[in-house]
């Protein structure tokens, strides 16, 4: 008895800000990569299957897309929103401005 089948799964990509094509509103959509995957005694072997669509987090309306508009959106991601990378020099994440007190200042004393 040979048991196969198939599994899906879900990925989310990235989180992106877009305006919505089914409500209108600038919101953010979650970019999803569903894959379906063949299965041989519920091991998954190779896919079947790849979809990509994005998901308005405000309304919920889901857009399928096309393989390379879902690559475009993923590198204007990782450029940031001024297209220059987020991330510094040998991949480490840029350093933000330091806002409070000094270390060891306590703001409640006077």
């Amino acid at each position: 008895m040979i048991i196969f089948g198939t599994r899906g799964y879900l990925y989310q990509l990235a989180v992106l800000t877009m305006v919505c094509g089914w409500c209108g509103n600038p919101a953010a959509h979650t970019l999803r990569k569903r894959v379906t995957k063949f299965t041989l005694f519920f091991v998954p072997l190779f896919p079947i299957s790849v979809k990509y669509a994005t998901q308005c987090t405000f309304c919920g309306g889901e857009q399928k897309i096309a393989k390379e508009q879902a690559e475009a959106l993923l590198a204007q991601h990782a450029a940031g929103p001024d297209g220059a990378n987020p991330f510094g020099q040998a991949g480490q994440p840029a350093q933000a401005p330091q806002h409070g007190n000094a270390p060891g200042q306590n703001p409640y004393n006077n």
